[in-house]
């Protein structure tokens, strides 16, 4: 399981012109599945984006997690991340999970986050998103729960 993980002082998520997710300050999660991804994966990632201190204290450091910031999160599903480009020029997607087995993690991480405590909006699993942020920092930051970077 791989995230993308940005500190957004706002997103949201578009779809065919509606808006059916948007956070304030906060993170934007994408969120790719990988085939063979299970519950350490999912607890690993999650736990993660919970704990992160990438919010600043009084003291300009960053010392605060999500929701100790008042935060929210967008997460947001992309099989894209799964991709490899390592040979030739068109990514090969063969590693990302089945769309059934995504979805299911998908919905299991926004249910994970919401258990942590957290705010969690979505966007809309398998549909054509437009994504729009303004990153805070900017500060991104790349989770690959099993631990490639």
């Amino acid at each position: 399981m791989r995230a993308v993980v940005q500190r957004v002082s706002g997103a949201q998520v578009t779809v065919e012109e509606d808006c059916v997710g948007s956070v304030g300050k906060g993170l934007l999660v994408l969120l790719g599945v990988e085939e063979g991804d299970g519950q350490a994966d999912l607890d690993y990632i999650c736990a993660k984006v919970a704990g992160l201190r990438i919010f600043e204290d009084e003291q300009d450091k960053m010392n605060l997690d999500v929701k100790q910031a008042g935060g929210a999160v967008l997460l947001v599903s992309q099989f894209t991340l799964c991709g490899d480009a390592r040979k030739g020029r068109r990514p090969s997607f063969s590693h990302a999970a089945s769309p059934q087995e995504a979805q299911r993690w998908y919905e299991l991480a926004a249910d994970a986050l919401r258990a942590a405590g957290l705010r969690v909006k979505t966007g809309r699993f398998q549909t054509h998103m437009m994504v729009s942020l303004t990153n805070d920092g900017p500060v991104t930051i790349l989770l690959d729960s099993r631990r490639r970077f």
